[in-house]
């Protein structure tokens, strides 16, 4: 069937005991919960999802959108977002919908996509905040952090970065601004203090990509790498294997933003 109007969605959701956003079978993915609440909240209206960022297993997000495909006009936005978060389950919440038009692609459309990884370490942490902060016991150098971070700025070759890309995949990106700073986007008494963001803005990422970046973060901070090292793996040709994935609940998919033009 095809769509006569089409809406943007924005939601938030909590990742820990969620199988990422795509739907797969026998587990509980975020897209299925959000088509499962549709289903309900919309009767026998026919519609479609496609979301704009998948997120792997147990990774959260602050602002993830998905496109809304309908053959019905919704005429009171503002109460189909209230029946939305009536029927979600505690950890997912709609903030805000509005309506687009059949030239918009969620997929095509150049968007830019901000992504923080909050982390401790030289300390046991309050189990409590293991769906939202890594904890490493190490002690860790954060100034070579730091310097590790900035390097990833820039257009390089995150080959290294990804699971088993196909010999022919692009694996060139560019990242517009990665940095540590410290956590000052979400806090509850129960975090470890102090806490830090690893801060990643690109239009673009492959699998697993940002967890790979935060592993040789993390080795740069244990002294087990060292700067040049970690430089000369953003270059073409680098051949070793990067197999440190940080956690995956420290992740937040902070924002996507979608570019006018």
């Amino acid at each position: 069937m095809k769509a006569s109007f089409y809406y943007l969605i924005h939601i938030q959701y909590l990742g820990y005991r969620f199988h990422g956003w795509a739907k797969q079978p026998n587990v509980k993915t975020v897209h299925y919960m959000v088509d499962r609440t549709l289903t309900f909240v919309m009767g026998q209206q026919w519609f479609k999802t496609l979301g704009a960022s998948r997120t792997d297993a147990m990774v959260s997000a602050n602002e993830a959108v998905f496109e809304l495909f309908t053959k019905d006009h919704i005429t009171d936005l503002d109460n189909f977002i209230n029946l939305l978060n009536k029927n979600l389950p505690a950890d997912i919440r709609a903030i805000k919908v509005e309506e687009t038009d059949r030239h918009f692609n969620i997929i095509k459309t150049p968007k830019l996509k901000e992504y923080i990884y909050l982390f401790a370490f030289g300390q046991k942490a309050h189990p409590f905040s293991s769906p939202f902060v890594s904890t490493f016991i190490d002690e860790f150098d954060l100034e070579l952090m730091k310097q590790g971070a900035k390097a990833f700025e820039g257009e390089h070759d995150f080959r290294a970065y990804t699971k088993k890309p196909a010999a022919d995949k692009l694996t060139t990106r560019v990242i517009d601004k990665a940095e540590i700073v410290p956590n000052t986007f979400f806090k509850a008494n129960f975090f470890p203090e102090p806490s830090y963001a690893f801060v990643v803005q690109g239009k673009g990422f492959m699998r697993n990509q940002i967890r790979i970046m935060m592993g040789q973060l993390i080795l740069l901070g244990r002294n087990e790498i060292d700067l040049e090292y970690h430089i000369s793996s953003l270059k073409s040709g680098f051949s070793d294997h990067l197999s440190l994935v940080a956690p995956a609940s420290g992740l937040i998919l902070n924002e996507v933003k979608f570019e006018e033009g």
